[in-house]
């Protein structure tokens, strides 16, 4: 199971370091709702793509004929959950939500960014290596 998930250090350190240039920006802007926007929206993709992670990782160990549809279905589920959650913050007067939909417009792009560049960088073999 380790060895499917390498790739979830690199992504979320860069969740880190955009938290750590977005809140501030976001609580001199906006105040503490603009700091709490920005979280919530990095914290939501952060957790939602390490839950697909996981489910992804486990059904590759278990039952990898299921793979496919269970990957498609769980970002299906991603982001039909992160649009509820916008929809229902939207229906509130609260000041950080432009914060929490640009940091998960951002967030998914650095998500995503990161973990092409990991694949990338990554030596994966096209075979499985056997020990001697």
């Amino acid at each position: 199971m380790k060895k499917r998930l390498r790739h979830l250090p690199t992504a979320l350190i860069a969740m880190g370091v955009l938290l750590v240039v977005a809140m501030p920006l976001a609580g001199w802007r906006d105040g503490a709702d603009g700091a709490l926007g920005a979280l919530a929206g990095a914290g939501l993709v952060a957790l939602s793509y390490t839950l697909s992670s996981l489910i992804i990782a486990v059904i590759d160990l278990r039952a990898r004929h299921l793979l496919v549809p269970v990957a498609m279905s769980t970002y299906l589920l991603k982001f039909t959950l992160i649009g509820v959650v916008m929809w229902i913050v939207a229906s509130t007067d609260w000041g950080g939500l432009p914060w929490l939909g640009a940091l998960v417009i951002a967030a998914t792009l650095i998500w995503v960014a990161a973990q092409a560049v990991w694949v990338w960088r990554a030596k994966i073999p096209y075979v499985e290596i056997e020990p001697s």
